[in-house]
């Protein structure tokens, strides 16, 4: 039986990645709820018996038709959301792959927005500031294209 994300008895697995093709990131704005209409790097949550690599492609490829080869967990993103009582409402632990599209023959290959993603887009690094962006996207972003790949562990 699936355990509700809202409220959770215990902290869900997730992948998202961060993928470039030139100065281009990839992003996608989600469709469902709780942040519909917001932006951030594509991913989902892990299935009973999936590693993280084939829970990172299969997302992928769910949410924006790409094939991805990861080259790596850049960095591991604590998500944790408390109510006004001061309750669990939220808990996601995410391992965040980098890479490229396996298709580079294309200078921005083609996306095809699906399952809970509404748009799928190439965004010139230099742009991304501009979409509404869920809660640290912009920072796990900078961190993983200024610093390099490395796993991020809190002190």
């Amino acid at each position: 039986m699936a355990t509700s994300r809202s409220y959770p008895d215990h902290p869900f697995l997730g992948v998202s990645a961060l993928i470039r093709s030139g100065d281009h990131v990839l992003l996608i704005e989600r469709g469902n709820p709780p942040l519909a209409g917001e932006w951030s790097l594509p991913g989902g949550t892990v299935e009973t018996g999936e590693s993280l690599e084939e829970a990172i492609q299969r997302e992928i490829l769910e949410e924006t038709g790409l094939d991805f080869t990861p080259k790596g967990v850049g960095e591991l993103v604590e998500v944790i959301l408390h109510d006004e009582e001061a309750r669990c409402s939220r808990h996601f632990v995410i391992a965040v792959f980098v890479g490229h599209p396996s298709a580079l023959d294309l200078p921005l290959p083609i996306l095809s927005a699906g399952d809970d993603a509404r748009q799928a887009l190439w965004v010139p690094l230099d742009q991304v500031k501009t979409y509404p962006l869920t809660d640290g996207t912009i920072d796990v972003i900078n961190r993983l294209v200024n610093g390099g790949k490395r796993i991020y562990l809190p002190a």
